[in-house]
């Protein structure tokens, strides 16, 4: 099987820190000390990927934001990763006058413009460092790598290519041309860096066409280009894939607004919809709950504490996508085994710790010598374990009182059966007049997913009867009044998206996590069962990916950017279903989608899909910004 987007990336990365060099295979030499200077898009493209230990074993003894007050280190090379902005070329410009480092290595993210390149020259020719300026390269890496089959495009302003930015009604030509471009270029580094030429699919008539139209220029340009192409020679080797080229599929948010509101159920997705997580990193407060302080101390003050759910962490990458309640098992059940070995150990401490009176000890010591060996041996190991089950005890403790608090459950399970036009035990307006049932922004959420998912519009006198509830409930209607108009919307365009019965089992309360000796009391919260079902994006995928004919899908474009002539219509088409696929969402995607394509990537044997998106909101940062576009 191919690398994965992650493992492209990563090596790309290394390799700039290594002076764009292939790393050294021989480890026992001693890395270069070097300096890394990055701005903030730099930073948050390597944050995921590389952690500090590991800048540390290639040699970066420092690094630093380009912005910042930096001292001079005139004995050691610097290596720049930065967009190429006009701030920043200004500030490397002051960095060679300064004569802040040994050598400068520049690496731009993006491809650097000829006009920016002479700045640079000039600059360097002015401050006499012509000889210090080593290489300038550009990266083509400008998109963030989150999982090994998970992209998005931006993390700093992502506020300019979002679902608001692009369906803001007052907006200018220009405004839409330049947010595209930015789409563009990112999209054009991830398949360089790919190392692969797509075959491009998208529906008509939105963003996604507009996205697609211009990917696909760039790339025919590029390759037209033979002598300067980024597809062919050492790139291409490094990146083939198979013989079949990938599948792109370009999805518009608009096919299926309900998803990003919708309550979730699974352990990732759930900590980006109630806690404070990005770039893969949990930041909670503590102290809330913890140890009692002792009577008379002082309370103690919150921390913010930071938690990294990488990779490496094999609970995580198991139960990433389990639906909450395994999670808390499968974590009680780990805490379990390892307070077993802790004890283990205690148990050999206090044996070999006997004086010689005792002659049992004494005729024990001999095979305990070799346990206590192995023991101490596997410490290490013991004490990671430990570090990675506080982390998901404390985070999943975390994600527990947000169910227990605003009755999630209850909210996942009707909007599951509202998605999937089942039946309802339990009418929405006593929902949404319930003070015990979720915050405001919960009810409106499971408001705007019936007004969306519903056949037949509310009639007036109901749809009345609904806001005063909700104002009651301290909603802000403004969200309301933007799916108003996107509904009309639609409705002339096409059918909105269908969601297929997928229903939840309700499997009665647990049984092992119930016993008075877990930490996760789950009383009164629903242990739902999920069933496999595609939603629609993952339909459209599907549908393109296996070849299948559907009104759905048939009338996608198709382009080919390897075929260098010929309309749309002539392009010889691909016959055989892809093993490849890359979905993109234009307009914000999120991990219920994610966990969607991968649970469907499961079944197909052998195939391989990547997700992206141009910027990853959670439901509370979707509804702001339907918010937005609904203030009269």
């Amino acid at each position: 099987m191919a690398a994965s987007v992650r493992e492209k990336q990563t090596v790309a990365l290394k390799r700039m820190l290594n002076f764009n060099a292939p790393p050294l295979k021989n480890t026992a030499a001693e890395p270069v000390w070097k300096v890394l200077i990055y701005d903030r898009f730099g930073q948050d493209i390597i944050s995921p990927l590389l952690s500090v230990k590991e800048l540390r074993d290639m040699g970066i003894t420092l690094h630093l934001l380009l912005h910042s007050d930096r001292d001079p280190i005139p004995d050691v090379p610097a290596i720049y990763f930065v967009m190429p902005t006009e701030e920043n070329i200004d500030r490397i410009c002051q960095d060679l006058r300064n004569q802040l480092y040994e050598s400068y290595c520049l690496n731009f993210i993006s491809a650097i413009s000829r006009s920016k390149l002479e700045d640079i020259a000039s600059a360097a020719l002015a401050a006499n460092a012509v000889t210090q300026v080593t290489k300038v390269y550009d990266q083509y890496l400008n998109f963030i790598t989150l999982e090994d089959d998970m992209f998005t495009l931006c993390h700093q302003n992502k506020e300019l290519i979002s679902y608001h930015a692009i369906n803001r009604p007052d907006i200018k030509d220009t405004d839409m041309e330049a947010i595209m471009d930015t789409i563009v270029d990112s999209l054009f580094c991830f398949f360089v860096t790919l190392g692969a030429v797509p075959i491009i699919r998208c529906p008509r008539g939105n963003a996604a066409e507009m996205v697609a139209v211009k990917l696909d220029k760039k790339l025919r340009e590029n390759l037209r280009d033979a002598r300067n192409s980024l597809f062919t020679g050492d790139n291409m080797a490094a990146g083939q894939f198979s013989f079949q080229r990938p599948l792109f599929v370009l999805a518009d948010r608009n096919v299926d607004m309900a998803t990003p509101l919708h309550h979730t159920w699974t352990y990732q997705a759930l900590i980006h919809d109630v806690l404070d997580y990005q770039l893969n990193r949990v930041v909670m407060e503590e102290g809330a709950g913890g140890e009692p302080s002792p009577a008379g101390a002082r309370p103690k003050k919150k921390n913010r504490k930071t938690y990294d759910l990488t990779g490496a962490d094999k609970f995580w990458q198991k139960h990433k996508g389990s639906p909450f309640p395994e999670v808390a098992e499968s974590v009680q059940e780990e805490l379990d085994t390892y307070r077993a070995q802790e004890d283990e150990v205690k148990h050999l401490k206090s044996i070999m710790g006997l004086e010689g009176e005792d002659e049992g000890a004494i005729s024990m010591l001999s095979d305990n010598t070799a346990k206590l060996t192995s023991a101490v041996s596997s410490l290490p190991e013991l004490l990671e374990k430990k570090r990675l089950i506080d982390l998901h005890t404390n985070v999943a403790t975390a994600v527990l009182d947000h169910i227990k608090s605003r009755k999630l459950d209850v909210y996942f399970e009707y909007e599951e059966k509202l998605m999937s036009k089942s039946t309802l035990d339990k009418s929405l307006l006593d929902i949404i007049s319930d003070p015990d049932a979720g915050t405001p922004e919960d009810k409106m959420r499971l408001f705007l997913i019936y007004y969306i998912t519903a056949q037949q519009a509310p009639s007036e006198s109901d749809l009345e009867q609904y806001k005063t509830a909700l104002l009651d409930a301290g909603c802000d209607l403004s969200p309301l009044n933007y799916i108003k108009q996107w509904k009309a919307f639609t409705k002339m365009a096409a059918t909105p998206a269908n969601y297929v019965n997928s229903g939840v089992k309700p499997m009665g309360l647990f049984s092992r996590v119930m016993n008075s000796g877990s930490q996760f009391v789950m009383e009164g919260v629903k242990n739902l069962v999920l069933k496999q079902h595609n939603l629609p994006v993952t339909r459209i995928l599907d549908n393109l990916m296996e070849m299948k004919s559907n009104p759905e899908t048939d009338d996608y474009r198709y382009f080919d950017p390897k075929m260098l002539r010929g309309s749309e219509s002539s392009i010889p088409r691909n016959k055989n279903p892809f093993q490849e696929a890359i979905v993109f969402v234009v307009g914000g995607g999120n991990y219920i989608e994610y966990q969607n394509l991968v649970d469907y990537a499961k079944f197909k044997q052998g195939k391989k899909v990547v997700y992206g998106c141009s910027e990853l909101s959670n439901a509370a940062q979707f509804t702001k910004q339907l918010s937005q576009l609904g203030q009269k």
